[in-house]
């Protein structure tokens, strides 16, 4: 008999999860995401990742405001799902939604829990110098990523990985996993492994501010918020009253040292033309783009702003 299941997410991370099911035996008989969202300088209303794979399919949508609204749960209910899939909706299901399918609210999670709960575990990853994340399947409970762990995978990140790209790798890992787990958690096969209360940590709600550089923190700090912080909200300092976004940087080590923020120029071997001293270290510009204008290498910019060499970032 088929299971069916209902499927809860909104941004480009859920869509591979979602995919998977879609291509699965099993039968996915509604999708839940956030409302629509005005979005760009148009303000125009924009469909979430999730919302437009769902249309695309005919599948039936839901887009309550909130999960506890006054007849969410019936309206959930009337689904009869035996499952319910969650990947990054943004809400934590209340218990009425939890205790409504046979087999539970099944999460795809984009780190290894108990390590970086919250609100932004893969940017906070990037953040704390990680090298290995990963992906959990857990069950649902009324906490913040607490519930019990199905299953897990590691993930390497990279040097040049940012929240984008890591996104990315980590939403395929997630789709894989899951479909490798339901049928072993359906037929039983696996224990429900509680989370390590002494090894949680926690991720924190990235707002647009956090992307300001402050050149007195280290280079290499600053190069993992510049991977971190894309592609949203971005990395950025202030240059002749303009914003300079930094689009792709690099640490550099040495003797120099000066006031944070100067601009100076490289020479080889190093593997940037120009950068910028910081609290410790050089940070090398490899990209750039300034506020109006397209993006560009630094070298390229450099050769068009003369006098970018020697003055101050703010």
């Amino acid at each position: 008999m088929l299971k069916r299941v209902v499927f809860i997410g909104t941004p480009e991370f859920a869509v591979p999860s979602l995919e998977a099911l879609i291509r699965s035996a099993y039968q996915v008989v509604a999708v839940y995401t956030q409302p629509d969202r005005k979005a760009g300088r148009g303000q125009s209303i924009a469909f979430s990742p999730v919302k437009q794979l769902a249309l695309s399919q005919g599948l039936e949508m839901v887009q309550p405001d909130s999960l506890r609204v006054t007849g969410t749960v019936e309206k959930l209910a009337s689904f009869a799902p035996d499952l319910i899939v969650v990947a990054a909706f943004g809400q934590i299901l209340p218990q009425e939604v939890l205790a409504l399918p046979k087999f539970g609210c099944i999460n795809v999670h984009p780190s290894l829990l108990p390590r970086y709960r919250g609100a932004s575990p893969i940017a906070t990853a990037i953040l704390q110098g990680a090298e290995i994340t990963g992906v959990t399947i857990m069950l649902l409970d009324i906490g913040m990523d607490t519930g019990p762990i199905l299953s897990q995978k590691d993930v390497s990140i990279s040097a040049d990985d940012t929240t984008g790209s890591l996104t990315a790798k980590l939403a395929e890992v997630g789709a894989q996993l899951l479909m490798e787990t339901l049928p072993l958690w359906i037929d039983g096969r696996i224990k429900p492994q509680p989370q390590e209360e002494s090894r949680a940590s926690y991720s924190e709600v990235i707002n647009k501010g956090d992307g300001e550089m402050d050149w007195r923190l280290p280079a290499l700090e600053l190069w993992r918020r510049v991977r971190a912080f894309d592609p949203w909200p971005g990395c950025y300092a202030r240059w002749r009253g303009k914003r300079l976004k930094l689009s792709k940087v690099v640490p550099l080590y040495g003797d120099k040292s000066g006031e944070p923020g100067k601009v100076i120029a490289l020479s080889p071997p190093a593997p940037a033309a120009v950068g910028v001293e910081t609290g410790a270290g050089i940070l090398g510009l490899l990209g750039v783009q300034l506020e109006g204008k397209r993006e560009m290498s630094a070298d390229e910019f450099v050769r068009g702003q003369r006098d970018f060499i020697g003055s101050s970032l703010l």
